[in-house]
């Protein structure tokens, strides 16, 4: 028996990489879970670290699935320590309430999270107001409550070096909004990758998903990227009121002042976080944000 871990599945099978190759070894240990995992209601995810036995021919099973320290339901990904939020400044237009929404699901699955903004070269463009205008409303709402942000530019190769330093040595995802050049980031922070990219369907104003299963990329510095389909449903079915609330950092470290314990920072009085808002000490976008996420939640439950 050996250890490694699952860097693609596919088709029912898992890939290992074994955390020592044999001499003469190709590539990953393509392996079938045993039958034990389904009696468990269990499955190995694309991350797990796992034992395995090698049965020859480069095939195996999976015996053991180690704890995990995070799990993304939506992409099936395991032990994920950072996950960069990519949006673009422009083109398409950059959609902050998408973007919150993606950071709340982060939050909420305990990854720490980097914001990194694509096709900044489009801000010096003759019609760069609105990507200018997005640019510095990133900058304004989210480094200062804890978000690094990176602006990069696959073509000139703008924040690439920075990317590539902030991927090293972990387990990332990448994700955000469609058409933004997720690929093309990837291929130009990874010398040697070829991920296949589209452009953007100008009827529709957004990109076609042109990954369509989950797979770790070795990024160098022993760190490996997922790149994935992204998250293919963002709902809030499954989180109480108090824990949405949870999911936005600047209301987390002020919920302890609020009056009441489970404030849903809406309508109780003594609330910390309503009364930061009208203070300006935190972002109307995030506190709209917010709110439309409680109705959600809400809605969602009523329903079912």
């Amino acid at each position: 028996m050996a250890t490694g871990r699952i860097v693609k599945a596919l088709a029912g099978y898992y890939f290992v990489e074994p955390d020592k190759y044999e001499q003469g070894a190709e590539g990953p240990i393509r392996c079938r879970a045993r039958g034990i995992f389904k009696k468990r209601g269990e499955s190995p995810l694309v991350g797990d670290r796992v034992d395995y036995t090698e049965i020859g021919g480069g095939e195996g099973t999976v015996d053991r699935i180690h704890p995990r320290s995070s799990v993304l339901i939506r992409p099936p990904v395991a032990n994920i320590e950072l996950a960069v939020v990519v949006f673009s400044v422009a083109e398409p237009a950059l959609n902050l309430q998408l973007l919150d929404k993606f950071l709340a699901f982060i939050e909420h699955a305990g990854i720490d999270a980097v914001i990194c903004l694509t096709k900044r070269d489009l801000i010096d463009g003759p019609d760069g107001e609105e990507a200018r205008e997005a640019f510095e409303a990133v900058q304004r709402i989210y480094p200062p409550i804890g978000y690094r942000t990176i602006a990069t530019c696959a073509r000139t190769g703008e924040g690439v070096d920075e990317l590539r330093e902030v991927l090293g040595g972990r387990l990332s995802v990448v994700c955000g909004q469609s058409g933004v050049g997720k690929s093309s980031l990837l291929n130009a922070a990874v010398p040697g990758l070829k991920l296949e990219t589209n452009a953007i369907s100008e009827k529709l104003g957004r990109g076609r998903h042109t990954t369509r299963h989950t797979e770790l990329v070795p990024v160098g510095g022993g760190g490996y990227v997922a790149d994935t389909p992204g998250f293919s449903q963002l709902d809030f079915g499954e989180l109480q009121d108090a824990d949405l609330g949870s999911c936005f950092r600047e209301f987390r470290e002020l919920a302890s002042e609020c009056k009441f314990r489970g404030c849903t920072h809406v309508h109780e009085p003594g609330c910390a976080v309503t009364a930061a808002l009208a203070e300006g000490r935190i972002a109307q976008s995030r506190y709209d944000s917010y709110t439309a996420f409680l109705a959600e939640a809400s809605e969602k439950k009523r329903r079912y």
